[in-house]
């Protein structure tokens, strides 16, 4: 059984090159070999040269060790390592020799392609270049770099071109700088004046859209109060308008009224006058009747005393003696219908019956 960073490598009977697993049961006949998979830091001084002969020293520190998958199965190049280097102690010499072979001859093979100009200026691109050439060359072991540090290059002993380029970089550095702040001071100066003169421009701008902007809102004002009065002297008038209308209604009621009660009075005064007139009426009526009786009465009864003075006894009556009493009869009717209609001013006849004498 293996650790958890350990594989158990077994091989003989019954397996037909290399079994990698973390426990396993060991038959007669097969052989079983424990390794360890922990990644291991190598530290190098590389020379290499550039493409003008010039030496130099790239410090390098690599973390190398087998390549484990993720979901935890066996990779091909976990059984690479464990064929060609698990034999080897990882901290041997020999391992250690065949990573910086590798190493240097890779980064020989790439500064001699470029200048000594382009691998300082590039220095990144550069050690990115010898990261990704030195994992090509350690795949075939069942090699994986998981980290790579490159320091910064270094010449040799009595050479002394980077420290020439590093002061060089250094008083152009210096010197750029001394422009940079010269153009800042300047671009700060013109920029202070700039933003000066932009800032008295905004504020007069600013200033005289306030002036617009003043003297539209005071013309909308006057044109919101002029509209305001306009529209309170319309409802005045139309106000105005209702109550004299509302007047002259009111004036036309009253004056139906007053006429209505005129009339009705004057009807009613009429009514009673004429009320009153056929009350007299019927007074005189009565009256006439009263004094008609009252002649009859007086006029039958004069009639009648003389019609017995000069009418003898007996049944005889002369012929003339009659006629004269109807004439007489007759013309008192005459008189009192018309003393009657004088007085009353209405027609009617007062008749006397005549009677008829065998």
């Amino acid at each position: 059984m293996a650790d958890a960073s350990e594989y158990l490598a077994i091989t003989g009977w019954g397996i037909e090159d290399v079994k990698l697993a973390k426990k396993a049961w060991v038959f007669v006949g097969q052989q079983c070999k424990k390794f360890d998979i922990t990644p291991v830091n190598y530290e190098f001084e590389v020379h290499a040269m550039s493409s003008e002969k010039l030496p130099f020293i790239l410090p390098a520190v690599f973390t190398i060790g087998p390549k484990i998958s993720e979901d935890g199965s066996h990779s091909a190049s976990l059984l690479l390592y464990a064929k060609l280097i698990a034999p080897h102690d990882k901290n041997s010499s020999h391992v250690r020799e065949l990573v910086k072979g590798v190493i240097e001859g890779e980064t020989r093979v790439l500064a001699a392609s470029m200048t000594m100009e382009q691998i300082f200026q590039g220095t990144k691109s550069f050690k990115q270049a010898v990261f990704e050439n030195v994992q090509l060359e350690l795949n075939q072991f069942g090699l994986y770099i998981y980290n790579a540090n490159v320091k910064q290059l270094v010449d040799v002993p009595g050479q002394e071109y980077f420290s020439y380029l590093g002061q060089k970089t250094q008083q152009g550095a210096v010197n750029q700088a001394k422009v940079d702040v010269a153009e800042a001071r300047m671009l700060g100066a013109v920029g202070a004046k700039e933003r000066e003169g932009t800032t008295l421009q905004k504020a007069a701008e600013v200033d005289a859209q306030t002036k617009v902007f003043r003297v539209r809102q005071e013309a909308i004002g006057i044109k919101e109060q002029a509209k305001v009065e306009a529209e309170v002297k319309v409802f005045e008038n139309e106000r105005e308008a209702v109550v004299a209308a509302a007047k002259a209604d009111l004036a036309t009621k009253k004056a139906a009224w007053d006429r209505q009660t005129k009339v009705a009075e004057v009807e009613a005064s009429k009514a009673v006058a004429i009320r009153e007139a056929e009350l007299q009426m019927e007074v005189e009526q009565k009256n006439a009747l009263r004094l008609t009786e009252k002649l009859k009465a007086e006029q039958l009864s004069k009639a009648t005393v003389q019609y017995d003075m000069q009418v003898p006894s007996g049944r005889l009556w002369s012929i003339f003696s009659f006629r004269e009493l109807a004439l007489r009869f007759s013309n008192l009717n005459s008189m009192l219908q018309f003393s009657v209609s004088e007085n009353l001013h209405c027609d009617f006849r007062i008749s006397i019956p005549c009677c008829s004498f065998q």
